[in-house]
Parts: C-alpha cells; structure tokens; sequence
C-alpha cells in the first residue's frame, strides 16, 4: 500500500477512535437532538449561514467517514431547517458525504480486491458498467439496505463517480423527504421506530419497485421501436428457426426438440458445420496419422532399432475423408429427423424478425417462427495482400482437397491452426516455413509456451520466421514466392503452396442480418448481449458468428444458452457463463489452457503465485519416452485458489480437464493433492503441481518443530 493510502487510512481510523473512545455518539440521539433543539434552534435564528455550514459539514464527516448518527442529523435537518430548506440541505450534503465514502473505499482498497479477486471483480464490473445507475437507483429508493454499505461496495466497483453522485442525489430523495418530515415533527416521535413503521416500509418497498417497472417499461418501449414497420404473424410455423448446422445450430436444434418445441434446422452446405467437415475433426485425424510417423521415426527410443515406413499422401488424405464419414451420422439429416428437426438445405435469408425466406432446390420458400437463432458460423479470413488471389492460398476448409503433398509448404500464420497443420506437414515431408508477424507462436499464450513449441518445431526442421510481415505474393518463372519484412528490410521466400491460417471471419453476408439491421460488434461479427440475444429480444446468435471464443465446444455452450433463454426467456433469462472456459492447441508438445496466464494477469495487474511441475520428472512421462512440458499453476496469493493453468505435453487436452472442474466448482488445490490419482498416469501431475504450491505454502516454524519432536521421540 502506497504512503498516501497509508495515510489516509490512519487519519481514518484515529477518527473512529476519537469517535468511539470519547463516546461522541451520545450526540447523535434522538434524546439529545430533543433536549439540545432550543438551544439549537436559538443559534439558527442568530446565525443562520453558521448554522447550514456546520450542520452541513457534521453531516459530510459523519457520512464520509460511515459512522453511525446521519439518521439522526438527517430528523435534525428537518428540525433545524424545516421540510423545504432541511430537505434541500440534507438532499446535496448526504449525496457530498456519500461521494466521499464512496472515493475513500476506492483509494484504499479496489486495487487490494482487484488483485484478490480480478477474474470476478472484472464480471462484476462489466454489469455495473450496463446496468450500474439502474441498481444504485433501486437500492438507494429501499432503506432496508444501510446506506453506508451501498457507498463502500459501490466503490470497489467501476461505476463512475459523477454517476454515482447523481444516481445518489435523486435516489435518496424520497427518502430524505420522509426523515426531514419527521424531523419538523420531532417534539411528537418518541422512538426512531415511530419514523419506520410497517405501512412506510410497505411504502418504500413499493417505491423500490418502481424502477423495475420503469425498466420493464422502457424495455417494452425499445422493442416497440426497433420492431417498428414490422408486421408481426399472428400464428407462427416454429417456435425455433436455426440458421447453420454446425455445432452451435446442431445444439440448439437438439434441445429445442427435447423439450418438444418445434424447430426448423437451416443449412446451405453440409451438416456438421466446420467441425465435422473441414475443422476438428479432419485436422486431429490428420494429426494422429503423422503423430505416429512421428514415433516411428523415434523408434530407437524405444528399443527398436529400425522401422520401415512406407506411406502416401493421398492414402492418409483419404483416412481423414473416411473419418469424416464415420463421425457424419451423429450430424446427419436422418438423426436429426428422427429426433423431430425439421431439416432444410437451402440458403436461408431473414426478410422480417419473425420470417426466413429459403431458397432449395425445389424452390423458395418462406416459414415464420416466434424466434430466429443465428449459428452461421465463421470462414477462413484471407487477407488483402497483394497478389495473394494469383498464388491460389490454401485455407483450413481447403487444404482437404490436396491430392499431392506440398514440396515447400508456407504457412502464414503462427496460430492454433497454422501451427497444427505446420506440424502435420513437416512430418509429412514437407519443407515447411512459418511466417508470423508478432515476436512469438500462439500470441496468447505465455512465452515459455511458445519457446516450447519453437525448440520442438526446429528439432523437426521446421523453419519459424518471426517478426516477419507479408507484404506481397510473386509469381516470377513459375515459382511462387512471398516478399516479407523484417527490421525495415525485404526477405524473399519461395513456396509450392501457401496456407493462409490468419483467423476467422464471421459468415454474416446474405443471411439478411445486416440487412433487418441486426447490430455488428467492432470485429464484424453479431453483437449479443449477457443472454445472447441480438438487439431484436427474439433474434439470437451464438457460435463463431458471435465469439468471443471460436471453439467448437464454446459454440455448444452458447447454444444451450440461446435456447433456454428463446424458448424460455420470458419467465427466465440466463446469462451465458464464461467464467471457465477451457481451450487446447493440439500440436506436438500438446497445449493446453483454463482461466488466466501470465500475460493476462499482469495486463489485469492480478496478483498471483505460480506453481510449475515439471513433466520430465513424471513417471509415465518417462516410460512413455515424453519427458518434456510442464503444469503451471496460477493461484490467489496467499490462497489455494486456482486463477488459471497452462498444461504444456503429452495429452495436456485431456489431464487438463481435472483443473476445468476444479475451477467451476471451486476446489483448491489442498483438495486436489489430497486426492487419489492412479498410478503411473499423466494425470498425476496435477497432484505434484498442487504438490508444488504446498511445499511453498508450508509454515517454516514446523519444520523446526517437528526435528525437535522426532529427536525427543528417540530418547
């Protein structure tokens, strides 16, 4: 803690001592106001101006500083200042002390919280951010909650301060009123449970109420402006139509049907989506075939002398494609047809909130539905580079249409995607070059994860150009080359085939979105809110057509949310969780993440400990000749707490999975060491990490202690 807060705490507290120690709240009775109201009032009379000056900075002291008393003050100004000037008084001074309670609890410890808890202080002001003034203003209209605690909590928070001084001005103002009004009348109360009898509580809880009938108001007032010039059907064909049939619509199409809505599933192009087709499952088949043409090449490692390896490309090509089959039934039209979707191919349009317009094979046809769930998914962002469309790029839906493999494979692109099937190829046979334009691989992650992927990545001879921007595409005597730069100067390098692995973008054009004028976020894709919804209540999004998260198993979640809260929403919204939201890069070492790194911690300024084990001391790690990676542990300082952790090695997707859980359900790390793992696995890594954070967590005073106690229990 800096000086200043040090100081301001300690004039602080000698405050609430001199407060306490010499009994000062004997003054702030409705006995003593009673007896001291003469002489009081004698004084205003004489000196008026005095009078509000004192009054009014007792009352900022007493409320700045949250010590009991501004009820009875608050009775006095009414006494003092009768109910127009006492409430005026009261009104301004009450809001000024409010502010200051307010700015103190921020000085002194939102940065001590925000270190403590940054991951749910940051939900929590994401909340107040949209909704902030709203809630202040409720609570302020409801006295049953002390006053005091409302400007210590609000100021943890991100509200603004001036929104906080004004919501404050208007919101205690009614109940100001009722107190100074009591406080006219002081010579008649005997008790401050005279002011807050049943029938005025029962008032203010009514006045409490007020906002959120004014909200549900409001609410109604805005979707009749943006459904304006709309007609709405009177009788609806569904209750869910869903546009895309990729994770995210498959989801929502299959719990539609389970709680026996009726829904039609859209799809222009083949079920399953990315995923099924051209994403999770062709590349992790492609990536188990040259895993294993990794190991064979590894063969002495394992005893074997030799192995002959005789492959070709378009054989595995083909596995992948018969993976592809075998996976289609669980996305197909027959299974969703059975389970009660009503399943159309065709291009789907929105013409109205409610109507899609399809076009099929058969023709065009329109259908209504009562809400529209938008899971068009994301394609592949090529970018404006010149002469980019002459070098004919590859992308991750089309590099599955190779029938030969790739002499000098360039991949641009230092990502998840690129830095998979970099890989794959290389091991291939490829002569494969990465060109990435940050410092790093996988950006995101922690340095020592990428450094761990780049010493595997040169160990396999793949070549890693870094801090390198494309500039442009060449053809010169039939061989392609990118022109790049690096520290101000032109790198020239030559390729076969490009794969442009630089992202996603969201598939919005000729889905009608834009055109009913459904709002866009900054990053073109569909703006949602906490519920999914688009800004039509009825119209919602979910998936990469949204993000944040591009993952498949994201996708799903959202979808499970967009459902519940179309079909439901009335009775119940659901905000989508993203409190624990787990992702892996399956490469070679594996990568995988839940919650905070490094990176993000300190950009959050979170105060953290770090736990690391490393793998190469794991047991199965080294009968399984894969002793490299390790578990690094992120936790509350001073806590078990796990923040976030990052799992580099073999089958770091699947041990990952324990931590997931832990995560979402609060288990620390003193349950998980305290839990049995079997032996050999890799998953006992996690319980030599806990161990990690144990070891460094364990009182040094004990240590003595017990060398003391076993050397007496040997004589």
């Amino acid at each position: 803690m800096k000086v200043p807060r040090i100081l301001l705490l300690l004039i602080i507290m000698i405050f609430f001592g001199f407060f306490f120690i010499f009994d000062l709240q004997q003054y702030l009775t409705l006995d003593a106001l009673k007896s001291k109201q003469a002489a009081i009032e004698a004084y205003r009379n004489n000196h008026y101006g005095l009078s509000v000056f004192f009054y009014g900075l007792l009352y900022i002291v007493i409320t700045g500083l949250s010590l009991p008393g501004a009820t009875i003050l608050t009775l006095a100004g009414g006494a003092i200042f009768g109910l127009l000037w006492g409430t005026i008084i009261v009104s301004f001074v009450s809001s000024i002390g409010a502010t200051l309670a307010f700015l103190a609890a921020r000085f002194l410890f939102r940065d001590v919280i925000k270190a403590r808890f940054g991951l749910r202080l940051s939900d929590i002001d994401d909340g107040v951010t949209r909704e902030g003034a709203f809630y202040l203003f409720t609570l302020r209209l409801v006295p049953l909650f002390p006053f005091f605690m409302i400007n210590l909590a609000m100021g943890l928070t991100a509200l603004r301060t001036r929104t906080f001084y004004w919501v404050s001005q208007v919101g205690m103002l009614a109940g100001t009123f009722v107190y100074v009004n009591a406080g006219t009348q002081l010579a008649k109360l005997n008790s401050l449970s005279g002011i807050l009898s049943p029938t005025l509580m029962t008032s203010f809880l009514l006045v409490g109420l007020f906002p959120l009938l004014t909200k549900k108001i409001v609410q109604a007032l805005q979707d009749q402006k943006i459904y304006h010039g709309w007609s709405k059907p009177n009788h609806f064909d569904n209750n869910i139509i869903v546009i895309g049939a990729g994770s995210a619509g498959l989801v929502t199409a299959y719990i539609a049907t389970t709680v026996k809505a009726k829904v039609t599933l859209i799809e222009k192009n083949k079920m399953g989506g990315d995923c099924l087709n051209t994403g999770c499952v062709p590349s992790k088949a492609l990536i188990r075939s040259t895993k294993l043409l990794s190991q064979l090449k590894r063969s002495k490692e394992f005893g074997i002398k030799q192995v002959q390896v005789d492959f070709d490309f378009s054989d595995i090509m083909t596995r992948v494609q018969s993976i592809i089959k075998t996976v289609e039934p669980h996305d197909s039209i027959e299974r969703y047809a059975k389970l009660g979707v009503d399943v159309l191919i065709g291009e789907a349009k929105i013409v109205s909130p409610w109507e899609i317009e399809i076009k099929t094979t058969e023709g065009i046809k329109k259908i209504t539905a009562r809400s529209i769930i938008l899971a068009t998914g994301a394609h592949p962002y090529l970018p404006p580079i010149p002469g980019v469309n002459e070098v004919i790029p590859l992308t991750s839906d089309t590099i599955w249409e190779l029938k030969t493999r790739p002499k000098r494979l360039l991949v641009l692109g230092g990502g998840p995607i690129g830095c998979e099937l970099a890989q794959c190829f290389a091991r291939l046979g490829s002569e494969v070059t990465i060109v990435e334009q940050a410092k790093q691989l996988l950006n995101r992650e922690d340095i020592e994860v990428s450094d761990a992927l780049i010493t595997h990545f040169h160990s396999e001879g793949i070549t890693l150009l870094l801090e390198h921007t494309a500039t442009a595409f060449t053809l010169e005597n039939n061989e392609k080359y990118l022109i790049a730069e690096c520290n101000g100067l032109p790198v020239k390098i030559i390729f076969d085939e490009v794969l442009i692995a630089l992202g996603r973008t969201a598939n919005i054009a000729d889905c009608g979105a834009e055109e009913i004028g459904i709002t866009l976020s900054p990053k073109k894709t569909i703006a949602t809110n906490a519920f999914q919804e688009t800004n039509y209540p009825n119209i919602y999004a979910c998936g990469d057509v949204t993000g944040p998260y591009q993952f498949t198993h994201v996708a799903a979640h959202q979808a499970g949310y967009a459902t519940v809260n179309a079909l439901f929403g009335q009775f119940k919204k659901f905000r989508t969780d993203y409190t624990v939201i787990p992702w892996a890069t399956f490469t070679d070492p594996e990568i995988a993440r839940v919650g905070i790194n490094e990176v993000e911690a300190n950009a959050q300024s979170i105060r953290y400990e770090k736990s690391i084990y490393n793998i190469s001391d794991l047991d199965r790690a080294i009968t399984d000749s894969e002793a490299h990676g390790f578990v690094k542990v992120l936790t509350q300082t001073g806590s078990d707490k796990i923040l976030g952790v990052t799992i580099v090695g073999e089958h770091a997707a699947d041990i990952i999975a324990e931590f997931v859980l832990a995560m979402k359900y609060g288990i620390g790390l003193n349950k998980m060491l305290n839990t049995l793992h079997i032996y050999p696995t890799f998953a006992e890594a996690n319980k030599y990490a806990a161990g990690v954070w144990k070891k460094a967590h364990a009182p040094v005073y004990l240590s003595g202690l017990l060398d003391y106690f076993h050397k007496w229990r040997r004589h």
